[in-house]
């Protein structure tokens, strides 16, 4: 296939093309709006089905009926698309409906800066929804990253029934770059359980941290559906033990099972007595600085998150293990740099952020690195 020039959208675009995505909807927003006009160009021809709503309440509206009908369902915005999007994100995570939400986040906060890029929407991901039950988030720094985790979010959602964000950002998705079409991840693209045989109930889940087997709305066996409180048999209840049960599986079934996709890269130096902690488009400006300092003879280790929630505790304390300094580095006022303040906190840990319309320099690394 070879090399080709393509930026972050674009990958997301072939991405969900690659994992089975068969129902896209989405409304117009800069720096996202490329996704929808691919996806229109892409999905139709391939049996697949492409709608502009009205609003962005509208177009993930539309994915969550196409997702309960058995469809793999995809939709994409920035910030202020998530904001409206909220109140549908928390029906599907309390419905266990698979939707993949990507998230090409911009300045904000709110209408912000339309044309420039930042990470700002992190916590808003995570915590943007009633009841705070988690969501996964992954966080491509490249165009081959966009197209590989795009993938792996389709997995995931299939598999534990829930929204999956991609949190790509405005630099990554419209900036072209040279990809190696061969060189690119390609994980097996996975579905959802299927119930085969007996009496249905669309919430019955084996063990604290199971997914329920799945059968579409619409077919010949009825299924219930509804965004209040139910039980294994979607009936709604306010019996408060079955309230727990459901909402600590809800929590369970995605938390449990947190370091089998905790993705990252680690690149240790030995010796080193600091670690830069990144993710995103800054992890490549990192990428750049760690190169310059071990140049130079500092000692230096880089950690690069691709799983920002759940926040892979292990990943970072391991990482972090032989370090005296942790320097986390993001394209905002400080978010991720409290997560890990927590899971290391016998550990030092600064923080250098800007969120003023360009990016991080790798030369600004390097100077906080040396400031110690």
């Amino acid at each position: 296939m070879g090399r080709i020039l393509m930026d972050g959208n674009e990958a997301v675009v072939r991405g969900a093309l690659y994992a089975g995505c068969r129902f896209f909807a989405g409304y117009p927003i800069t720096p996202a709006s490329s996704i929808l006009s691919g996806m229109l160009e892409a999905l139709p021809p391939t049996g697949g089905i492409v709608m502009q709503g009205e609003d962005e309440i509208a177009s993930i509206g539309y994915c969550l009926g196409a997702s309960m009908a058995g469809l793999k369902a995809m939709t994409a915005t920035s910030g202020p698309g998530i904001s409206l999007y909220s109140e549908n994100i928390s029906f599907a995570i309390g419905s266990e409906i698979p939707l993949v939400i990507v998230n090409v986040m911009r300045q904000g906060p709110s209408t912000g800066a339309a044309t420039r890029g930042a990470d700002g929407d992190v916590h808003f991901m995570r915590w943007g929804n009633s009841g705070g039950l988690p969501v996964i988030v992954l966080a491509p720094t490249c165009a081959a990253d966009c197209f590989s985790l795009t993938a792996h979010a389709f997995n995931l959602a299939e598999r534990f029934r829930c929204p999956v964000f991609v949190a790509s950002n405005k630099e990554i998705g419209m900036t072209r770059e040279t990809v190696d079409l061969d060189a690119l991840e390609r994980p097996p693209a996975i579905g959802r359980t299927i119930h085969r045989e007996g009496d249905y109930l669309p919430f019955a889940a084996q063990g604290p941290d199971g997914v329920p087997a799945f059968l579409p709305i619409g077919g010949d066996v009825p299924v219930r559906q509804t965004s209040s409180m139910h039980g294994p048999d979607g009936y709604i209840t306010t019996d408060p033990q079955v309230m727990q049960t459901l909402v600590e599986r809800l929590k369970n079934k995605v938390e449990a099972h947190a370091d089998e996709f905790s993705f990252h890269e680690l690149d240790v130096q030995e010796g080193a007595r600091t670690l830069i902690v990144s993710y995103g488009v800054t992890a490549r400006a990192a990428r750049a600085a760690v190169a310059r300092l071990r140049d130079r003879g500092t000692r230096v280790s880089l950690l690069v998150l691709k799983t920002l929630w759940p926040v892979p505790e292990r990943v970072i304390r391991e990482a972090a293990e032989e370090a005296d300094r942790v320097l986390v580095v993001e394209m905002n006022l400080g978010q991720v740099v409290h997560e890990v303040r927590r899971v290391v906190c016998t550990k030092r840990v600064d923080f250098f952020g800007l969120m003023c319309g360009r990016l991080i320099r790798p030369s600004e690394i390097v100077q906080e690195v040396c400031r110690d």
